[in-house]
């Protein structure tokens, strides 16, 4: 499976949009395959969740959702690698009280790189789905502008 997703990785180099999602189960092995990616592209993982939730701890609750974007920015700034970035544990990006949209933020960023992140929700019927309907945090998207890889 490694060898696949580095062919994607390579073949999206010309897109205009170069975001592919990891999609799959919990225990699917999502975390896995980037650790391995990371591994053969000499590209750190970042687990948005720890370090995007450390740098938000020493802002005030009021202004967190002024700052996260900006935030977000300067840590991929950080991790990426030969145009590459590698982005594990998204939850956070869902938070209501950042007032982020997740998948639109890394569709920006995919314009100036490869983004490999690990979708922590689910791909069916071509719609990309984060929590159930009903949830507080439940987002539904189109497909559009990103490449799905699916792990089953």
């Amino acid at each position: 499976m490694i060898e696949k997703l580095e062919k994607l990785v390579d073949d999206i180099t010309s897109l205009n949009s170069k975001l592919v999602l990891l999609i799959g189960p919990p225990l699917s092995g999502k975390t896995a395959l980037l650790a391995q990616l990371s591994e053969r592209r000499d590209a750190p993982v970042l687990n948005v969740g720890a370090a995007l939730g450390r740098q938000l701890l020493a802002v005030p609750s009021t202004r967190r959702h002024l700052q996260a974007a900006n935030l977000m920015r300067d840590l991929t700034d950080e991790s990426a690698r030969q145009g590459l970035l590698l982005l594990d544990n998204i939850e956070l990006l869902f938070d209501r009280t950042l007032q982020l949209n997740p998948l639109d933020l890394l569709k920006r960023h995919a314009h100036a790189r490869r983004v490999i992140a690990a979708w922590p929700g689910e791909l069916r019927e071509r719609r990309l789905s984060y929590a159930t309907t009903g949830h507080p945090e439940h987002q539904d998207y189109g497909i559009d502008g990103l490449v799905p890889f699916e792990i089953h």
